[in-house]
């Protein structure tokens, strides 16, 4: 493979592995923000301690992001250096603001928070949490700021053989940043809301610290449920900016081959993109396609036919990841929804804790394939319509490459193996003892 290849899996495997763990950071932060409010205003013990136990599988998941962050920054120096030096007036002045706002804020007040549990008043410990979950939010913010610039760039100006910011304001505001963030970030709380679902199922079924874990669960439950339903309908929206925007990935998102007015919908497809057309079409559902996008039943809706070649994304990898993350979409209402008309008697529903309990890869699997329909039904271009992914790598050997993506698989197979290790050791273990018997006979511990 070529540097440019080889450049290209080498920052998509640090993507993933990245966002394996940034994900649940930012929603657990904010459900143990909401555990220790409750601690705070009730006195109720029990609310302390979830937010202690949380707390810990929290730490394990900042602390692995914030190493794989860094490294995920640095390549743009190293394997992408001509995109750097073409558009970093732009796009280096977004990731700064990220570390110099918003991750030194975050970083403080989880120290803060950490060490302070006997220092600190219960009111001032809990504003740390809080303060360190608007930190997290504010630092995605920023990093999908600088993402969205990519997927649809505005206010700039070519001068000097360079992009330029001619604008903050546009950059910063533009409704497809904003679109990208909440469907990004919603998809990370319903994650977070499955893993304390999932954990506290495990404990359920064991009919273990069952009165800590049904609370856990139920606050869980009503925060995914929130944002699944809230996803579908964001999504939904942020769809037809992407039309509007990006409609060569729209067409590879849908296999489109011909441009068609009232464009349908198929329940099955299998994509042929060197034959360009659909080997198997099964269930058409007329004019949805035109509808969705355009929100006009006639709508036309180009093809991938109408781009050149070279300027069409690879078609079955993102039609294939964009179906994938819709039907897990769907499936997390369906799960939530189930959920809320159980959450009073988790107990004697053995079958449904199970399902939870296996259902904890599943949002994960759900946001790794949103990213590759974002940066892969995106190429060829790294900034959408400004400038192509070949142009923008390094001039470095091929070898060079190799040998670090070599060496960043094996890294970070161990870390991801000890990151993973601790936080199925700490769930497993549960939360600490209770100072006091509970009402019901048994320690709650």
């Amino acid at each position: 493979m070529d540097v440019l290849m080889l450049s290209r899996l080498q920052f998509a495997a640090a993507t993933f592995f990245h966002f394996l763990f940034v994900p649940l950071t930012l929603g657990l932060s904010i459900l143990i923000a909401i555990m220790e409010t409750i601690y705070v205003r009730t006195g109720d013990e029990e609310y302390r301690r979830m937010a202690k136990f949380w707390g810990k599988i929290f730490l394990v998941n900042f602390a692995v992001g914030v190493v794989t962050g860094i490294t995920l920054e640095f390549q743009f120096g190293t394997n992408w250096s001509r995109y750097s030096r073409y558009v970093g007036d732009i796009f280096g002045s977004l990731l700064a603001i990220e570390a110099t706002l918003a991750f030194f804020l975050e970083s403080t007040f989880l120290a803060v928070w950490v060490f302070g549990w006997k220092r600190l008043s219960p009111r001032l410990h809990c504003a740390c949490i809080w303060l360190v979950a608007f930190a997290s939010s504010l630092s995605a913010l920023w990093i999908i700021i600088a993402n969205a610039w990519m997927q649809h760039p505005v206010g700039y100006v070519l001068r000097n053989g360079r992009a330029e910011m001619s604008d903050f304001m546009a950059v910063v505001t533009q409704p497809f940043a904003i679109q990208q963030y909440f469907h990004t970030v919603s998809g990370a709380y319903i994650l977070s809301g499955f893993v304390v679902m999932g954990i506290s199922a495990y404990h359920l079924l064991r009919r273990q610290h069952t009165t800590f874990f049904t609370k856990s669960f139920r606050l869980a439950l009503g925060f995914a449920l929130i944002f699944s339903v809230a996803e579908v309908v964001q999504g939904h929206i942020h769809g037809a900016e992407v039309a509007k925007i990006q409609p060569t990935k729209l067409a590879a998102m849908e296999s489109l081959w011909d441009t068609q007015a009232g464009a349908p919908m198929w329940l099955l497809l299998i994509p042929d993109q060197e034959g360009e057309r659909n080997l198997v079409e099964f269930g058409r559902i007329p004019d949805a396609l035109s509808l969705l996008a355009y929100h006009s039943p006639k709508a036309v809706v180009k093809g991938l036919k109408d781009f050149p070649k070279g300027d069409r994304p690879p078609v079955a990898l993102t039609f294939i990841s964009f179906r994938l993350m819709v039907g897990l979409g769907f499936l997390f209402v369906l799960l939530t929804v189930v959920g809320w008309f159980k959450r009073r008697k988790l107990e004697s529903s053995p079958g449904y804790l199970k399902v939870m309990l296996y259902a904890i890869p599943l949002p994960y699997l759900a946001l790794e394939a949103g990213w590759i329909v974002t940066e892969v039904g995106r190429q060829p271009w790294i900034v959408y319509g400004l400038m192509r992914t070949s142009d923008a790598v390094s001039p470095i050997a091929a070898s060079q490459v190799g040998v670090t993506l070599a060496a960043f698989i094996l890294v970070y197979s161990l870390l991801g193996a000890v990151a993973f290790y601790l936080m199925v050791k700490i769930a497993r273990q549960g939360p600490e003892p209770a100072p006091a018997v509970a009402n019901s006979g048994e320690v709650a511990s």
